[in-house]
């Protein structure tokens, strides 16, 4: 395990979409424009009418995912995740009509409904970095 803490004062970046736009693009665009190069997406709430998200298919490496392309109107129940290097590793729980729900790994393409709003904690002293691991390949949080 490795921890990561801020001595310094944080910044709190909070993002708003309308209908048509692509949530995950979006928070990239917004750690570009507002330097946010850590930080954590503490919390999102929001409608898709598209989803895009993977999931783990196995208890072994390397891994094996799949994925969900849900075409029908959702709410958001949760967004929130890691931004390393201005990238977001973003997990999403959403629910569609009669009580089903889909939870995994936030994808490119995911489309608002009416809107989402996210809210994002800039780190400004966090020395980090995603490592490759080549015999797993999966990408493990490390000190800078």
């Amino acid at each position: 395990m490795n921890t990561f803490h801020s001595n310094g004062p944080f910044e709190v970046v909070v993002v708003g979409l309308g209908p048509d736009e692509k949530l995950l693009e979006s928070i990239q665009e917004a750690a570009r424009i507002h330097d946010i190069k850590h930080g954590a997406v503490v919390n999102g709430i929001g409608t898709l009418r598209k989803t895009h998200l993977h999931y783990v298919n196995q208890n072994a490496f390397p891994p094996d995912v799949g994925y969900y392309v849900v075409e029908e109107p959702a709410e958001v129940g949760s967004i929130s995740g890691l931004i390393v290097d201005y990238e977001p590793h973003l997990h999403i729980d959403i629910g569609v009509r009669d009580n089903e729900t889909y939870t995994g790994h936030l994808e490119p393409d995911s489309i608002v409904l009416y809107l989402a709003e996210v809210c994002i904690l800039k780190f400004n002293d966090v020395a980090m970095k995603r490592e490759p691991d080549p015999e797993k390949y999966i990408s493990l949080l490390v000190k800078k």
